[in-house]
């Protein structure tokens, strides 16, 4: 009927929105009113009549395009802002993991070279003298990441570290670090030496945070990404349990296989 298709051109006239997805709505508006239009003709009403009460009943032309235009508007942007929202995760949670992994590396580093240099003043030292244990000090306070420094004398030891297991060290350091439990920071031994002098540092440790921080960022948007690839297939009247299963366990690439699987069907 030409005032049918007329009514619903008007209704969907300059709503923004994917073409498949406005032509299926137009086509499900129009099969509504044609459906409502034959139920009145059977009651007795002429076509004119008909048509008129039941485009009535969907509310007339402006309001029905204030609607549409409002609802595929609202699809529009919750759909954006939780793809928008997954991806933003999943670049923070990246950025985040890999700034604490080359914070690790440095501080590793450091490690390295303070428990070098450590070394190095205690070569050829029969007794570690009060100048050594200054200097001792004065190594780990540059650093922002070592809380304690321990230095055993381990000459005639055949195990060292079940030496160190009981033994008093010959020397102890110790200072605050910041450690805050809430960011599951934790204090990690690390030990170098040779066989006169073996030096122990217990120093900050970001790792926990780094790994929490991946898989909670990993977590999020894969989850709000499957969010956002079930929206789309509900929209395209594709939503079934296997495209959900397919977003759920392989998410970007499931989706890749619907948009693939869809762009094919439309050229055939």
């Amino acid at each position: 009927m030409k005032r049918i298709d007329n009514f619903v051109d008007s209704v969907y006239r300059n709503v923004g929105g994917k073409r498949k997805e406005i032509h299926e709505a137009k086509a499900e508006m129009r099969n509504h009113l044609l459906e409502a239009v034959h139920e009145l003709k059977l009651e007795g009403k002429s076509e004119n009549e008909a048509i008129d009460i039941a485009i009535e009943r969907f509310g007339g032309q402006e309001e029905m395009r204030s609607i549409v235009r409002q609802l595929f508007k609202d699809q529009r942007t919750f759909a954006k802002w939780v793809l928008y929202t997954s991806v933003a995760i999943l670049i923070i949670s990246l950025s985040v993991f890999t700034f604490l992994v080359q914070n690790s590396v440095e501080e590793m580093n450091e490690q390295s070279l303070v428990a070098t240099e450590i070394a190095e003043r205690l070569q050829d030292q029969e007794v570690i003298t009060p100048e050594i244990k200054e200097d001792i000090a004065m190594l780990a306070r540059s650093t922002n990441h070592i809380a304690e420094v321990d230095v055993y004398d381990v000459r005639k030891v055949k195990d060292v570290f079940s030496y160190i297991e009981n033994a008093k060290p010959n020397y102890h350091y110790e200072r605050e670090v910041w450690t805050p439990k809430w960011l599951k920071t934790e204090l990690f031994p690390y030990g170098n030496g040779d066989d006169k002098w073996f030096v122990q540092m217990k120093t900050r440790s970001f790792d926990n945070l780094s790994v929490l921080v991946l898989f909670v960022g990993i977590a999020s948007y894969w989850i709000l990404f499957s969010v956002w690839g079930i929206i789309n297939a509900y929209h395209y009247k594709r939503l079934n349990l296997g495209w959900i299963l397919s977003f759920i366990f392989f998410n970007i690439i499931g989706y890749l296989i619907f948009y693939l699987v869809g762009k094919r069907k439309t050229y055939i």
